[in-house]
């Protein structure tokens, strides 16, 4: 018996929303905040986990559900770019861009698929997906709040647009399965 997967990722494009980014600049090097956004790009609730998270997601639903696959892989997408973006905005501030999330108690943390949920039931994987869109959305609102460099918190807060979007979609396909 041969199985195979006929659910084609063609065609995807990022789920994000239709307006540009502002520039990736920072008004000056500042390690504090380069550390601030490392927690962003590779800690517990960050891009490089929802990304990775994501896409296990979408290779365990391709075989029984195409469509609701291809949503997930295009958010991951989506999360890709955002951690682009942190990546260089870490690298303009001065930082390290090495997977190790920075936190301001000292402690430094290297990223592990430990910080990964990964439910077996469709239902329950966009309840977590849901619920990690929600702790990003409140980890770049604390982390703008602690950054006085108007050009790296008009990044995040463009990124926490994206995020907004991403609950939407990952709600609209929760009541298709409810």
């Amino acid at each position: 018996m041969r199985l195979t997967n006929d659910c084609s990722m063609a065609g995807i494009k990022p789920a994000m929303l239709e307006f540009p980014y502002p520039p990736i600049q920072v008004k000056c090097r500042n390690r504090s905040y380069a550390d601030l956004l490392s927690v962003d790009y590779c800690g517990s609730v960050s891009e490089l986990s929802a990304l990775t998270q994501y896409i296990n997601h979408e290779s365990r639903l391709s075989l029984e559900h195409c469509r609701q696959a291809k949503m997930l892989l295009e958010i991951g997408v989506a999360e890709m770019m955002h951690l682009q973006k942190l990546g260089e905005l870490i690298f303009l501030l001065g930082g390290e861009v090495d997977y190790t999330a920075r936190y301001q108690n000292g402690r430094n943390c290297l990223w592990t698929p430990e910080f990964l949920t990964l439910p077996d039931q469709m239902k329950e994987m966009l309840h977590v997906d849901i619920e990690g869109e929600r702790a990003a959305i409140k980890q770049y609102r604390m982390h703008i709040s602690k950054m006085d460099d108007e050009c790296v918190n008009a990044v995040l807060a463009r990124i926490i647009k994206d995020e907004e979007y991403h609950i939407l979609l990952l709600q609209s396909l929760l009541e298709e399965v409810s």
